[in-house]
């Protein structure tokens, strides 16, 4: 069959959510609302975004609406059972989790920890819960002197191990966390393990780096970028998209500096893959604002995006299709550091899209990757409701 849309453009805004989900409160996230309490707390300026229909989406903030939206605009909920990165990804390409990972607020058991040094041949600091920013602050000195990564993780599945790049090497760091992905991940079901490096002279310049890397457990089953290899359908992941699905069904991959390089990288790319999937993650909404509980910097980057937006529409092609989302919510104003249960929004444009189409409250991620099963005629996922006959 020839495909509706030739190519799809699909850009994850990692952690914005558009207002507590249905089961919020079951996670502790009653009234969140990511993008809602942004727009909140100060004039933001986001035309283009409204224009497609973004401000529709949250419960808490009216000013941000648009009566007549350019493309199709809805929300997505989601089913799998958590709040995280792997988890809402594999879900908006079809693939449910319906056991929770494990998580350790307490910290890591003795016995991890413990056959962690042996492998690694040094001792740890930290094994708590905690922000990432904070604990560089509180540890950083130490690690320096002593040499001891620092081991955290936080309220979603994660062993994290934060190194200076001149006290542990960036490549002896991912060593480690290799290491740590036999005994956590394989043992102890957790789902990612994070490297977190960082550069600076002490606490008040120590300061994280790009070159972050996730180590998560493969996919527990098909997605959608699975069936696309198998049809000869091209995948070009931006970001940290090719760790999320540990590089199944990606022909080619890379990874960004900044929510600008993603972007950036998008558009390069669009000038020469013509037909499948281009699928970029923008970490930043997530990593340096959400999690760090900074509203303004948060805003300012959604400010940012909206600049952007015009050179994305203006790269499309005819028979092409751009869609925005995000994996979670990661509500700023909230009084934790963690993701929040949220709706997720779900923005579509294209030249052959019908305007002001409203997909209403959907009740899986899943459905942005049944939509585009359906859309490259592949075989149906395990999840999800195509909207592809409203576009």
């Amino acid at each position: 069959m020839t495909p509706r849309f030739r190519r799809a453009i699909v850009i994850v805004c990692d952690g914005l959510g558009v207002g507590a989900a249905p089961d919020a409160a079951a996670f502790g996230d009653e009234g969140s609302d990511t993008l809602g309490h942004v727009l909140q707390s100060r004039r933001v300026a986001i035309p283009n975004l409204t224009a497609l229909g973004l401000g529709n989406l949250t419960p808490s903030f009216d000013g941000a609406r648009h009566g007549a939206p350019r493309g199709a605009w809805g929300k997505l909920a989601e089913r799998s059972a958590g709040k995280d990165t792997a988890t809402g990804h594999w879900e908006m390409m079809g693939l449910l989790t319906p056991k929770p990972f494990e998580t350790y607020p307490d910290g890591f058991p003795g016995a991890l920890v413990e056959a962690f040094e042996r492998r690694i041949g040094r001792s740890v600091l930290g094994n708590v819960a905690a922000s990432g920013t904070e604990i560089i602050k509180e540890l950083g000195d130490e690690h320096r002197r002593s040499g001891r990564p620092i081991l955290y993780t936080s309220a979603d599945s994660v062993f994290q191990i934060a190194a200076h790049e001149e006290t542990i090497p960036v490549a002896d760091l991912y060593k480690m966390c290799r290491q740590a992905y036999e005994l956590a991940c394989l043992e102890y079901g957790v789902c990612r393990i994070i490297a977190r490096p960082f550069v600076g002279d002490g606490p008040a310049t120590y300061k994280r780096t790009h070159n972050r890397r996730d180590f998560p457990v493969p996919p527990h089953g098909d997605t959608l970028l699975d069936r696309l290899a198998a049809a000869g359908q091209p995948v070009f992941g931006v970001g940290k998209i090719e760790d999320i699905f540990t590089g199944r069904g990606i022909a080619e991959a890379v990874h960004t500096k900044s929510d600008a390089d993603g972007i950036d990288q998008t558009l390069l790319r669009m000038k020469t893959q013509r037909e499948g999937l281009i699928f970029t993650n923008l970490v930043d909404f997530d990593t340096l604002f959400g999690h760090r509980n900074d509203v303004p910097g948060f805003a300012a980057n959604l400010e940012a995006l909206d600049r952007r937006i015009p050179e994305l529409l203006d790269a499309l092609g005819s028979d092409d299709v751009l869609m925005l989302t995000g994996d979670h919510g990661c509500d700023p104003s909230d009084v934790s550091t963690d993701h929040t249960r949220e709706y997720v929004p779900m923005l579509v444009w294209g030249p052959d899209v019908r305007k002001s189409v409203e997909l209403g409250a959907r009740t899986s991620f899943a459905d942005l990757g049944q939509t585009l099963a359906d859309n490259f005629g592949v075989v149906r996922l395990e999840a999800g409701e195509s909207f592809l006959a409203a576009l």
